[in-house]
């Protein structure tokens, strides 16, 4: 049996929610592909969130969204949420808690993203 879970991740910076110099607001389209051959429900998130001043916040929860998503085999499950700096640029990663339907809990790995207004791209 495999468990095995692949994470990819968009960001999008909200120039029409940003106040400059206050805070940052970016949306982030996250997709979670199950490419394994169990079944798994996304239990728990743990996200590590850096601004440019390098200060840490830690997020941890259930679920995404309001929901803890079961994903079959060669399915995925799609979500956006935010997330609001007091910095221009940050940055992301974390984990996903899922439980497979054999009851082995494993985390997925939730790669480390850019938050990256446009016009800061060289």
């Amino acid at each position: 049996m495999h468990n095995k879970v692949l994470v990819s991740v968009k960001s999008n910076y909200m120039a029409d929610q940003t106040l400059p110099r206050e805070r940052y607001v970016y949306s982030y389209t996250i997709t979670i592909a199950n490419v394994g051959d169990q079944p798994a429900q996304l239990i728990s998130r743990h996200w590590l969130i850096r601004d440019a001043r390098n200060n840490l916040q830690e997020v941890k929860g259930v679920g995404v969204v309001g929901e803890q998503p079961h994903i079959d085999p060669g399915e995925s499950f799609t979500y956006t949420s935010g997330v609001v700096l007091e910095t221009e640029t940050g940055i992301m990663e974390g984990t996903y808690q899922m439980r497979a339907d054999n009851g082995d809990v494993f985390d997925a790995e939730i790669p480390a993203f850019a938050l990256v207004p446009p016009h800061a791209i060289h």
